[in-house]
C-alpha cells in the first residue's frame, strides 16, 4: 500500500543534502526549516498561518485547545475515521459523540448531525481526500485535513484545521509530525506557546486559553525532509490521479467506485464490494496488497464504550464492504495492471449500493 523507500528515492538528493545541512547547523528544535514548513504548507492549504506539532494527533489536540471551548462539552466526530479523531477530543477534555455518515460516502452528513445543547464543535474529516463541507453550521468546525493535501482547491470549513505528516501520508516525513492551520496570528501564537510548555520566556509558564502547555514540536530534521517532499507533491498527486483513472475505467463492473470531487488528491482509492474478505484473500494470494480504512466504526470501539452515540448503520455497512487498493505514486503501470487483473479474476457477487 506504500513504498517509502521508493518514495525517498524520488527526492533522495534533496532530502539527504537538507538533512545533512540541518545536522551540521546544530539547530535541531525550531529554526528556519520549521518556519518554512509552517509557511509553505499552510499557504499550500489556503490558510494564513501554521503552527507545527510532533504528530497529526497532537495537531488535532492543540487545534481543539486553541478554540478555548468551555470544558466538558461534546464534539461530534464521524463514525468512519482513524481513532485519533476521537482520541484527540478526549485528550482535549471533551466527549466525542460519534455520528453516522452519508449513504454514498463515509463523510459526515450535515442533515443528520446529532446536535444537542452540549455540542461545542464538529470535527469534519475529509476522508481519503474527499471534501466534507458543512455550510451554515453555527458551531466551530475542526477540519481534520490529514488525508487531503494536494486537493485542488483544498477544502476547509473556516475555523481551524489540523494536518498529519505521518510517513504514509501523501506529504509524509521520515517520522511523525503535524500542523495546526489558522487564519488568526494570535491563534498560531497560542498553539506555539501551548506546544512549548506555555513559555513566553525561559522558566516562565502560563496557561494559554485556559490550558497548561506541554511539549509537542516538529524538529528541524523532519522539516528538512518535508521540504524536499513538498517539491514532489504535485507530481505524486498527478500519478495517483492517473492510477485512479485507470481503476475507474478498467475495474470490473461489480466494483462500486466511491464518488470523487473534482481536484481530489486520491490519498486512498477505496471501493465497496460484496464478499470483501474473500476478495482480499484472493488479492493476497496473487501478491496484491490491500487495506481496510477502517474495519471498525468509532461507535464500536472499546475505548469509547459508555459514551452515548447515535446509531451508525451506514458506517457499519461501509466498514464491512470497503477495500482500499494500492494507488501510491511509486506504483508502476505493470503494478496497476496486476491489481486490475487480480480484481477481474475474482468471481464475486454484484454489489448493490
Amino acid at each position: 500500500m506504500a513504498d517509502l523507500a521508493a518514495r525517498h528515492a524520488r527526492v533522495a538528493a534533496r532530502a539527504e543534502t537538507a538533512v545533512l545541512e540541518a545536522l551540521r547547523s546544530g539547530r535541531y528544535i525550531g529554526g528556519p526549516l520549521v518556519s518554512a514548513v509552517q509557511l509553505q504548507v499552510s499557504t499550500r492549504m489556503g490558510w494564513a498561518h501554521g503552527a507545527s506539532t510532533n504528530s497529526g494527533t497532537d495537531a488535532l489536540v492543540y487545534a481543539i485547545l486553541a478554540l478555548g471551548l468551555p470544558p466538558g462539552g461534546e464534539i461530534i466526530v464521524p463514525a468512519v475515521t482513524f481513532f485519533a479523531s476521537a482520541g484527540a477530543v478526549v485528550r482535549a477534555g471533551h466527549t466525542p459523540v460519534v455520528a453516522d455518515v452519508r449513504s454514498d460516502y463515509p463523510n459526515l452528513d450535515l442533515e443528520r448531525l446529532p446536535l444537542r445543547p452540549s455540542t461545542r464543535a464538529v470535527m469534519a474529516v475529509h476522508l481519503y481526500g474527499e471534501p466534507c463541507l458543512l455550510p451554515g453550521l453555527d458551531l466551530p468546525v475542526i477540519d481534520d485535513l490529514a488525508q487531503v493535501i494536494g486537493a485542488d482547491p483544498p477544502p476547509r470549513n473556516g475555523t481551524i484545521g489540523a494536518m498529519s505528516f505521518y510517513p504514509t501520508k501523501t506529504l509524509g516525513a521520515a517520522g511523525d509530525g503535524g500542523l495546526v492551520l489558522t487564519d488568526d496570528a494570535d491563534t498560531q501564537a497560542a498553539v506555539l506557546k501551548l506546544t512549548h510548555h506555555g513559555m513566553p520566556a525561559n522558566n516562565v509558564h502560563e496557561r494559554v486559553r485556559g490550558h497548561v502547555g506541554a511539549n509537542s514540536r516538529l524538529d528541524a530534521i523532519q522539516a528538512a525532509v518535508l521540504l524536499a517532499h513538498l517539491d514532489d507533491l504535485d507530481a505524486r498527486v498527478a500519478s495517483r490521479r492517473a492510477t485512479a483513472a485507470r481503476y475507474d475505467a478498467e475495474l470490473p463492473p461489480w466494483v462500486h467506485r466511491l464518488p470523487r470531487a473534482p481536484g481530489h488528491p486520491v490519498h486512498q482509492y477505496v471501493v465497496r464490494v460484496a464478499q470483501r474478505d474473500a476478495l482480499r484473500q484472493h488479492l493476497a494470494d496473487r501478491g496484491v496488497e490491500s487495506a481496510i480504512y477502517y474495519p471498525i466504526p468509532l461507535s464500536r470501539q472499546k475505548a469509547l464504550e459508555g459514551i452515548a452515540h447515535a446509531p451508525t448503520p451506514e458506517a457499519d455497512r461501509f466498514c464491512a464492504e470497503s477495500l482500499a487498493l494500492p494507488v501510491h505514486e511509486c506504483l508502476g503501470d505493470d503494478d496497476a495492471s496486476a491489481v486490475i487483473d487480480a480484481m477481474r479474476s475474482f468471481k464475486g457477487g454484484a454489489f448493490s449500493p
